[in-house]
C-alpha cells in the first residue's frame, strides 16, 4: 500500500488527474500462476508496472520484466514495461532491446495518456487458457512458431535439467533424468520444449513409445533438427546415428530390455538421457501398470522431478476423475456443471447416446478390449471417425470427451474402481483425462456403477 500511495503522489506531480488511472491490481494467469502487480490494458497498448520497496538488484528487476513481457505478448500489444522501487524513489523501464534504464513519471504518464479505450472488463478474458496452453502434436504450427508457454514449474524443471546436462565435468558419467506427473500436468510440451533447446547446438533423438501417431509424423517432418523414433514392446527402431542426448517420452511403457539397450546407447555415446513418464497414482495400486516407471526409477543415479500443477485439466474435472476411480476415498465437489453421465440399457443405446454426443462436439475415446458398441443405421457415418480416436494415444488433448463403461466395470469393497481386462481402468482414466472442458460418460448395463456416478454427481 505504501508503494501504491508513493506511485500516486508521483503521478499527481505530472498528471492532474492521475487519482483516476485505474489498473487491474494483482492479477495472475490462469494455470500459468504468472502475476502481475499493476497491469492496464487498451485497444492499442498495454502499461505493466511492478512495485517493490526495495533491496531488489537491477539483475532481478530486469529479469522480471523480460518474464512479464514474455507472458503477455499474447495479446499482441505494445507494450510497455516499469518497475518503481519505493524506498528509492526510482523508477525504471524495459527497452525494446531488452535493457533496464532509468526513467521518470514523466514518462510512464505519457505512456498512460496515450491509451484509449480502456478496458475495463474481466481481466480474464484477455487470456484464455487455448492462447497460450497448446499441445505440442495437436497444435504442432504454433509449437514451432514458439507460441506457447512453460509454467514456472515446467521452467525450473526444464532449468535444473539443462543445467545438468550442458555443464556437467569433462569425463563425468552422462546423467540420467526425468519429470513425471498425472495426465495434464504437461510433460509432453516440456519435454519437447527441452528438445528444441538442446538441438540448437546438438544432435538430439526422441524415443517415442506407444502407438504411431499421425501428429508426430508431422512433427517429425517438419522439425529436422529433432529425429523421431517409434518404440513398440518387444521391438527396437534401427537407429544409424550418434546423437548427443537420448529424450524418452512416455517411458511408462517402457520394458527392462529396451531399458538395457537405450543405457548401453547412452554409455556408448556418452549422451544423457531425459525422460517423460506418467504416474498413475489416482488408480488403485492393484490396477496401475507401472511397470516402466518402476524400472525407470531404481536405475543407479536417477534424478527425478515432480510435476504437480495441472494444466490442461480443471479443477472440477481433476476432482471428478480421482472420485470415479476412487469413489469412498477421494475429495468431493458440491457440483460438476462439466459432466455428463447417461444410461444406456444395451449396445444399441449405447451407440444412440454417443452419437448424439459427437453432434454436440464430443470426441469418443474408446477402448478396444470392452464389448462393442452398436451404432444406428442412420448414423453408420460416425463410426469411422470414433474408432480413429482410441486410449492409446494419451498425449492427444480434446475439449469434450465421450467414453463409455461396460457391464464389468465394477467397484470393489474400498470403492476402488476394477474391471477384468488388464488395462481397461488405466484406459479409462488417461481418456478422461485427455478432456479440457466436458467429460461426458455412457453406462452401459451396469446399474452399481450408474448409482455410483448419481451419487458422486449428487454429493
Amino acid at each position: 500500500m505504501q508503494g501504491l500511495k508513493a506511485l500516486t503522489d508521483n503521478l499527481c506531480k505530472v498528471s492532474g488527474d492521475a487519482t483516476s488511472i485505474e489498473f487491474f491490481y494483482s492479477f495472475t494467469m490462469p494455470k500459468l500462476g504468472k502475476e502481475f502487480d499493476l497491469i492496464r490494458v487498451s485497444s492499442d497498448s498495454l502499461v505493466n508496472v511492478e512495485l517493490k520497496s526495495g533491496g531488489v538488484s537491477d539483475d532481478a528487476i530486469k529479469a522480471q520484466l523480460i518474464s512479464n513481457r514474455y507472458y503477455l505478448s499474447s495479446l499482441g500489444k505494445p507494450m510497455h514495461f516499469y518497475t518503481y522501487i519505493s524506498k528509492e524513489n526510482r523508477l525504471v523501464r524495459l527497452s525494446n532491446t531488452g535493457k533496464l534504464v532509468e526513467t521518470d513519471f514523466a514518462d510512464l504518464e505519457r505512456a498512460l495518456s496515450r491509451q484509449t479505450e480502456i478496458y475495463d472488463g474481466d481481466i480474464e478474458d484477455l487470456f484464455k487458457e487455448e492462447s497460450y496452453l497448446i499441445s505440442p502434436l495437436t497444435d504442432s504450427a504454433r509449437f514451432l512458431r514458439g507460441e506457447y508457454f512453460l509454467t514456472s514449474q515446467q521452467r525450473d524443471i526444464k532449468k535444473q535439467i539443462l543445467r545438468d546436462v550442458c555443464d556437467r565435468e569433462k569425463g563425468a558419467r552422462a546423467p540420467i533424468q526425468g519429470f513425471t506427473g498425472l495426465p495434464g500436468t504437461g510433460k509432453t510440451i516440456l519435454l519437447f520444449d527441452i528438445a528444441m533447446t538442446l538441438s540448437k547446438n546438438e544432435k538430439v533423438c526422441v524415443l517415442h513409445f506407444g502407438p504411431r501417431a499421425k501428429e508426430l509424423d508431422k512433427l517429425d517432418e517438419r522439425l529436422k533438427r529433432v529425429d523421431f523414433f517409434y518404440c513398440n514392446e518387444g521391438t527396437r527402431p534401427i537407429i544409424a546415428d550418434i546423437y548427443s542426448f537420448i529424450l524418452i517420452d512416455e517411458g511408462h511403457r517402457i520394458d527392462e530390455d529396451t531399458l538395457s539397450w537405450i543405457l548401453a546407447l547412452s554409455k556408448e555415446w556418452d549422451a544423457p538421457i531425459i525422460i517423460s513418464y506418467d504416474r498413475e497414482d489416482a488408480i488403485s495400486e492393484e490396477e496401475r501398470i507401472g511397470y516402466g516407471s518402476c524400472l525407470i526409477e531404481e536405475i543407479p543415479d536417477f534424478v527425478q522431478y515432480r510435476l504437480t500443477n495441472k494444466i490442461r485439466i480443471n479443477a472440477e474435472l481433476s476432482t471428478f476423475i480421482n472420485c470415479v476411480m476412487s469413489f469412498k476415498t477421494r475429495a468431493q465437489r458440491k457440483d460438476y456443471p462439466s459432466i455428463s453421465v447417461a444410461y444406456a440399457n444395451n449396445s444399441k443405446e449405447a451407440g444412440e447416446l454417443i452419437c448424439e454426443y459427437e453432434k454436440r462436439g464430443y470426441v469418443y475415446i474408446k477402448d478396444p478390449d470392452l464389448s462393442m458398441v452398436t451404432f444406428p443405421k442412420r448414423l453408420s457415418e460416425y463410426k469411422d471417425k470414433f474408432e480413429t480416436e482410441d486410449t492409446e494415444s494419451e498425449c492427444k488433448e480434446f475439449d469434450k470427451v465421450v467414453m463409455m463403461l461396460d457391464e464389468d466395470f465394477y467397484y470393489d469393497d474400498e470403492g476402488d474402481l476394477r474391471h477384468p481386462g488388464e488395462s481397461s481402468v488405466r484406459r479409462l482414466f488417461h481418456g478422461m483425462s485427455r478432456a479440457k472442458k466436458d467429460i461426458a460418460l455412457v453406462i452401459k448395463a451396469n446399474e452399481q456403477v450408474f448409482d455410483v456416478m448419481l451419487f458422486i454427481l449428487q454429493r
